[in-house]
């Protein structure tokens, strides 16, 4: 039976497997104790809202979301920044479950949307998105800048 919870600190030892494992399908390398750490700092300031869905005792999926603020709109919108199903679990709709806890928490805090990127190789997601409702954005560009003397260390 698959159970959807939005995480709190008490979650934060099977949320971080997660968020590990998620970590370094995008190429990182594993860093338990860095992500036991970042997610801390999350939850624990109130930085993020992260839902999780177990399969009775083993957490196998989670959502993070950041709020950020459109000045144009003078909203709120929710940045989906991460989604993650276990490969074991993959097929099961667990990404649905995810994204409508995202879309129910965004109509429950007045918030004006979603917004989520994704890689264009994500054939899963990139199928999964507009059956969820999720437009995508061919009128804008986006840019990102990266600060050269940023450093984890």
């Amino acid at each position: 039976m698959y159970t959807l919870i939005q995480a709190n600190l008490n979650h934060l030892d099977d949320l971080a497997v997660l968020f590990d494992a998620y970590r370094v399908f995008y190429k990182k390398e594993t860093d338990l104790d860095a992500a036991k750490k970042f997610l801390r700092e999350r939850l624990a300031n109130d930085q993020s809202v992260i839902f999780m869905v177990y399969n009775d005792s083993r957490a196998v999926g989670f959502t993070q979301l950041y709020p950020v603020f459109s000045s144009v709109n003078m909203a709120a919108v929710w940045l989906l920044n991460d989604l993650f199903v276990d490969p074991v679990y993959r097929g099961k709709k667990i990404g649905k479950q995810l994204l409508e806890a995202a879309q129910n928490h965004c109509t429950a805090s007045g918030a004006k949307g979603v917004s989520l990127e994704t890689e264009q190789t994500n054939v899963v997601g990139n199928k999964l998105y507009p059956i969820m409702g999720f437009e995508k954005d061919t009128e804008h560009n986006f840019y990102y800048w990266g600060n050269p003397d940023f450093s984890t260390e």
